[in-house]
């Protein structure tokens, strides 16, 4: 039994339908986001991603300060490829669950994980400074934490879930809004997290990573 199409697959059909039944020949420029949104009734930021499955497979191509142009009005749908989770869901779900992760490691804080959590910081801004994207020391940050909390299940479903930003809907979003100031955003949330850590404030510290992993969010989405 095959599953059900996720949300953005869904608002991705209705696109193709909108493409083929209205006067969107190959070559021209589809209404802007917001009247598209308006149009099939759907948030912006579920359309966005509908329109990043749209580029990917070939339908559409959206051009930054120009519009969304059509490529191929007869596109089948891609539908059964597997583009990955939602971005918006998967934040969501980061969110939730490590901002409870957060709360048991700091309560189990130690100086060693803290120190290493100080260098992953350091060089986080290292990279940033020298205009590369740290995505291996912010995958290892969010790691080393969840390892503290001392649950080998809770540890793998973060990685799982960091790891799920590789997929192509999430890496062509990350490619196309993740510039130099939102790491250096994120740097900063990173730091107000570590200070929470510090502080041994379980509160203080799922206050700061839901925070952060909102932001993110609001960074690939809404932007």
């Amino acid at each position: 039994m095959p599953l059900p199409k996720r949300l953005y697959q869904q608002i991705a059909d209705q696109v193709r339908q909108l493409i083929q039944s209205g006067p969107y020949p190959a070559g021209s420029r589809l209404p802007p986001e917001r009247e598209l949104a308006q149009t099939l009734g759907v948030s912006r930021p579920s359309l966005r991603e509908a329109l990043i499955a749209l580029e990917i497979d070939g339908t559409i191509e959206i051009r930054m300060g120009s519009g969304i142009y059509v490529l191929s009005v007869g596109k089948p749908s891609t539908s059964g490829r597997s583009l990955g989770e939602s971005p918006t869901e998967l934040m969501q779900a980061r969110a939730v669950i490590e901002s409870a992760v957060i709360t048991k490691a700091a309560a189990a804080m130690t100086d060693a994980t803290l120190s290493a959590l100080s260098r992953i910081v350091e060089t986080m801004r290292r990279e940033i400074t020298e205009g590369r994207k740290p995505i291996e020391q912010d995958r290892l940050f969010h790691l080393t934490i969840a390892e503290q909390a001392g649950n080998s299940v809770l540890a793998e479903i973060v990685a799982n879930l960091f790891d799920e930003r590789h997929s192509p809907i999430s890496d062509r979003m990350r490619g196309r809004f993740e510039t130099p100031q939102t790491w250096s955003e994120a740097l900063l949330e990173h730091e107000a997290i570590l200070a929470s850590l510090e502080a041994r404030d379980p509160l203080a510290a799922q206050a700061t990573m839901h925070a952060h992993l909102t932001a993110s969010r609001r960074r690939w989405l809404e932007s």
